[in-house]
């Protein structure tokens, strides 16, 4: 008779055995089997079929290994290992229950010992639904600020006055991204040398920065505009 056959056999007889359930979950209310409640039976009846289990552990991995007394067939169950962690223990007592834990999950596995479903037991919670407090705005809004945003903006001509920009202050990031980038289009458009080129990023370091903290990506769009109108110049 093959070890498979006789895991069978005895699986057989051990579901057919009166079992109790004396573990107690008080907090999600139900029983649960200790060892003690099928490991004598299961000794019982590996001694009638002619199996032993043995159990052993490396710094992974559970093994519970179902031999034969007489022959070399074995089965061998698995499980990967996680520590326990009960508060106010010491080390030696969190390894006795990461043991005792594993050694149960074992065996319930090897003889298909049916437990309660813990996941599907509890209540589940509500979905949390969150909801939305701000107002997108529309197309038409972002294209009126931005508008707004473009006419406080005047583009000075490099022999009659400093390369300043002015950019209005919007909550609306994108509009205001979006009136700095047109703006800058404006002034890279006058830059006649290299140096006038710096000279607009000098003057405008902090409405910059302040792009770069608001939105990296569109400041970044930004700066290659600065450096393909640097290196255009340069060359001619």
């Amino acid at each position: 008779m093959s070890v498979y056959k006789k895991l069978q056999e005895a699986r057989v007889m051990l579901h057919n055995t009166q079992l109790n359930k004396s573990g107690k979950n008080k907090f999600a209310n139900f029983n649960y089997f200790e060892l003690g409640d099928f490991i004598p039976q299961v000794t019982d009846i590996f001694n009638k079929v002619g199996l032993c289990g043995v159990v052993s552990f490396t710094n992974d991995t559970a093994y519970l290994t179902v031999h034969e007394v007489e022959g070399d067939g074995f089965i061998t169950f698995t499980s990967p290992l996680v520590y326990a962690s009960v508060e106010k223990t010491q080390p030696i007592q969190n390894l006795g229950s990461t043991h005792t834990y594993l050694r149960r999950y074992l065996w319930l596995m090897c003889m298909e010992i049916t437990e309660n479903d813990v996941v599907d037991s509890v209540e589940p919670k509500a979905p949390v639904k969150f909801v939305s407090t701000i107002n997108k705005p529309t197309t038409a809004e972002i294209n009126k600020k931005l508008s707004e945003n473009l006419a406080t903006y005047t583009a000075p001509k490099p022999t009659t006055g400093p390369w300043a920009l002015s950019v209005s202050d919007t909550e609306d990031v994108s509009a205001w991204m979006g009136a700095l980038e047109a703006g800058c289009d404006g002034l890279l458009a006058l830059a006649v040398s290299a140096d006038d080129v710096a000279t607009i990023f000098k003057t405008n370091r902090s409405v910059f920065d302040k792009a770069k903290s608001l939105d990296e990506t569109a400041y970044s769009k930004i700066m290659e505009k600065f450096t393909a109108t640097k290196k255009s110049l340069t060359k001619a």
